[in-house]
């Protein structure tokens, strides 16, 4: 954060500097080169957000831009899909965040507050916004929710990337977890669904098979299927010497499914 703080600094003295003078930029040695394409004129501009509106792609426009948290990007080389007529030209010409997530592409959906997103859909949004830097041109800074005048970020970014920071912590706990407790195997036909286990189910290797069970989410009254070790110690205690040879089995989240046999890696459910 520190350094992000730091970048938006020199971003904001490139923008006085403007300011005062937009020659003086390129007659101070080095400046270009520091602050590169995110703050330089015009790579990394500050924008209202009237010019945003004015470029939507359509006839008279001055170009196909997008925003993301308030970063502006170029998108006219996909202006098939963000054009006028476009699959995707309601996110033109503005900073619409909420609705990669959502999928509400109506007007009232179509905003950039994400104040009320959880952590795991700001890293969608997230997801998102890498897709934009990677595959297109950044333009510059939005004036407004996520950046100020000087295009310093302000709070509500802040709070963003704070869910984003948090929605990674989650990713990696669930992908700790995917190995204790891998996904089953799932297939569904008319009337009933089969779940099993596999040395490869949920796509994680391994080198024993397990049973189906239901895990239960903390905090809800949702769960989903994942294979469990049933012999050995448990997971969180690989080395004791003194244990029920039941592997996983004992953990509290888990409950067996019913009218199944406990001992078989596969369970017939109907639905």
């Amino acid at each position: 954060m520190f350094g992000y703080l730091a970048a938006a600094s020199l971003c904001a003295a490139a923008v006085l500097i403007m300011r005062l003078g937009p020659g003086l930029l390129a007659t101070l040695p080095g400046l270009v080169s520091l602050f590169g394409d995110e703050c330089g004129q015009p790579g990394g501009r500050l924008l209202g957000k009237e010019e945003l509106t004015l470029r939507h792609g359509g006839p008279g426009s001055p170009g196909l831009y997008l925003a993301v948290l308030g970063r502006v990007f170029d998108v006219q080389k996909g202006v098939k899909h963000y054009g006028p007529g476009g699959p995707y030209s309601f996110f033109a010409g503005r900073d619409a965040s909420r609705a990669y997530v959502t999928g509400d592409f109506t007007e009232k959906g179509l905003v950039d507050d994400v104040s009320e997103l959880s952590p795991v859909q700001m890293l969608h949004l997230n997801n998102w916004l890498s897709f934009y830097q990677k595959n297109y041109e950044y333009v510059g800074k939005l004036i407004g929710r996520y950046y100020d005048e000087n295009g310093n970020p302000t709070k509500a970014l802040e709070d963003a990337l704070t869910l984003i920071d948090i929605g990674l912590k989650l990713k990696e706990q669930r992908i700790d977890e995917n190995k204790q407790f891998p996904p089953c195997n799932v297939e569904s036909s008319s009337g009933s669904s089969r779940v099993w286990c596999s040395k490869h189910s949920g796509g994680i290797h391994r080198d024993w098979v397990g049973v189906p069970r239901r895990m239960y989410l903390a905090g809800s009254d949702g769960y989903r299927c994942v294979c469990v070790r049933a012999s050995g110690p448990p997971s969180d205690q690989p080395d004791s010497a003194q244990h029920s040879d039941s592997g996983d089995l004992d953990n509290p989240t888990l409950k067996e499914y019913e009218d199944c046999n406990p001992h078989f890696d596969w369970c017939l459910l109907k639905v």
